[in-house]
C-alpha cells in the first residue's frame, strides 16, 4: 500500500503540477495575445473543461478496464500535453493542450485515486486521502514555480520535462502489481445513476465543487488584482506558492480529524472561514496585504476537499460501487466548478466589477453551512470495512 500511495501522490503533483502553472503566466499570455478577463478565465478553465468532460469515461474505464489502464491512459494524456504546451504558438492550442491535460488528468485521478482507496481500510480513509491531497497541494506549490520559471526562460524547457515526469510514472505503474482477484463487486448497469441516488455521493459531491467554485474564481481574480497592484509574476506565483504550501499541510490533519471526529467539524471550519475571506478579499489596496488574505483563504476553502471526498467515498462504498467511479464524479463536480468560477465569475466581474462573483460565492458557502444542519449521521466517521489486498 506504501508504494501505491507514493505512486499515486506522484501523479496527483505532476496533474496539479501543470494545472496550477498557469497562474504566474496568466497576466503575461494576456498581455502577449490581449485577452480579455473572458478569455483569461477560457485559458484557465480549459483543463476543468477537459476533466469534465473525461470523467464519465474514466469512471466507466476504471470500472471496465481497471484502475492500471485508466492511470495508464492518463498519464500518457498528460505527457503529450505537457510537451504540446511547451512548443505551443497561438491562444488556440495552449486552451487545446491545457484541456486535452484535463481529460488525462481525469483518466489518472479516477485510475489512481480509486486504486489506492480500494485498498484502504474505512477507518483510516480520510488520512490516506489528505496525504494523497497533500501531494496534489505540492503540485500546487510547485506549479507557480514552474510558471514562474517558465515566465523566465520560456516554457520549452519546464514543460516538456513535466511531460517526461508522467511518462517515467507511466511505466512505474506499469510494473506495480494489481489487486488480486478483482474488486469483488457486482457490475452495476447505470452505475452513476445509481451513485447518485446515495445520499453521501451528492452531499460529497456538492461539496467538493464549492471550493472548485471559489478557486476557479480566485486563481483568475486574484492574479489580475495583485498585476494591478502593482504585484510581479514572481511575486504572484510566491503567493499561491505559499497557500499551497500551508494548504499541504493542513490537508493532512485535516484528514485526521475526518477519520477522528467526522467528517461535519473540518467541513464547517473550511466554509466558516471561505465564507469570512470571500467577504473581504475585495477591500485591501495594497499587493501584500490582498496577497496575506489570498493565502488564508486557499488555506481555508481547500480544508473542505478531504472530507468532502472521504464522505463520498463513504456513500460510493455503500452504494457496492467501484472508489473509481467515486473519484470520478469528483473530477466532474470539480472540474465543473472550476468552470463557472474560471468563466463565469471572471466574466462577472469583467461586466461589472470583482465583487459581484465574490459575493455570489459568499452566499453559495452561507447557504451550504445552513444547509449541512441536521446532517450528522451522513457526516460521520464510517465504520472499518474490509480492505482488499495488493498481490
Amino acid at each position: 500500500m506504501r508504494r501505491l500511495l507514493l505512486l499515486t501522490s506522484a501523479v496527483v503533483l505532476v496533474d496539479t503540477m501543470f494545472f496550477s502553472a498557469i497562474t504566474p503566466l496568466l497576466p503575461t499570455y494576456v498581455e502577449r495575445f490581449d485577452l480579455s478577463k473572458a478569455g483569461a478565465g477560457v485559458l484557465s478553465g480549459s483543463y476543468a473543461a477537459g476533466a469534465v468532460l473525461g470523467t464519465l469515461p474514466s469512471g466507466w474505464l476504471a470500472v471496465r478496464a481497471g484502475s492500471r489502464r485508466t492511470l495508464l491512459l492518463g498519464l500518457s494524456l498528460m505527457a503529450v500535453s505537457s510537451v504540446g504546451f511547451a512548443f505551443a504558438g497561438s491562444v488556440m492550442l495552449l486552451d487545446l493542450m491545457r484541456f486535452v491535460d484535463g481529460i488525462g488528468g481525469a483518466c489518472a485521478w479516477a485510475g489512481g485515486m480509486g486504486w489506492l482507496v480500494s485498498v484502504t481500510p474505512a477507518a483510516q480513509r480520510g488520512t490516506t486521502i489528505g496525504k494523497a491531497m497533500s501531494a496534489a497541494l505540492a503540485g500546487v506549490l510547485l506549479g507557480p514555480v514552474l510558471g514562474a520559471v517558465a515566465q523566465a526562460v520560456g516554457p520549452e524547457v519546464p514543460f516538456s520535462l513535466v511531460g517526461l515526469f508522467a511518462a517515467s510514472l507511466a511505466v512505474v505503474a506499469l510494473r506495480m502489481p494489481v489487486a488480486a482477484g478483482g474488486s469483488g463487486l457486482d457490475v452495476v448497469d447505470r452505475p452513476y445513476v445509481t451513485a447518485w441516488r446515495e445520499r453521501r455521493v451528492r452531499l460529497g459531491a456538492w461539496l467538493v465543487m464549492v471550493p472548485a467554485l471559489v478557486f476557479g474564481t480566485v486563481e483568475v481574480l486574484a492574479p489580475l488584482a495583485l498585476d494591478d497592484l502593482g504585484a510581479s509574476g514572481l511575486t504572484i506565483g510566491a503567493v499561491f506558492l505559499v497557500a499551497a504550501g500551508i494548504e499541504g499541510v493542513a490537508q493532512v490533519f485535516a484528514g485526521r480529524a475526518t477519520d477522528r471526529v467526522g467528517r461535519a467539524a473540518p467541513i464547517r471550519l473550511g466554509l466558516g472561514g471561505t465564507l469570512a475571506f470571500l467577504l473581504v478579499v475585495t477591500v485591501p489596496d495594497a499587493a501584500w496585504l490582498l496577497a496575506a488574505v489570498v493565502v488564508v483563504g486557499c488555506v481555508l476553502s481547500g480544508i473542505v476537499n478531504t472530507p468532502a471526498m472521504t464522505l463520498m467515498s463513504d456513500g460510493v462504498e455503500g452504494a457496492g460501487l467501484e472508489h473509481g467511479l467515486g473519484f470520478a464524479i469528483v473530477n466532474l463536480v470539480w472540474g465543473g466548478g472550476q468552470v463557472v468560477g474560471s468563466v463565469v465569475g471572471a466574466g462577472l466581474a469583467g461586466a461589472t466589477s470583482d465583487v459581484v462573483p465574490y459575493l455570489l460565492l459568499a452566499l453559495v458557502c452561507a447557504g451550504t453551512l445552513a444547509g449541512l444542519r441536521g446532517r450528522s449521521a451522513a457526516l460521520a466517521p464510517s465504520a472499518t470495512a474490509p480492505v482488499r489486498e495488493v498481490a
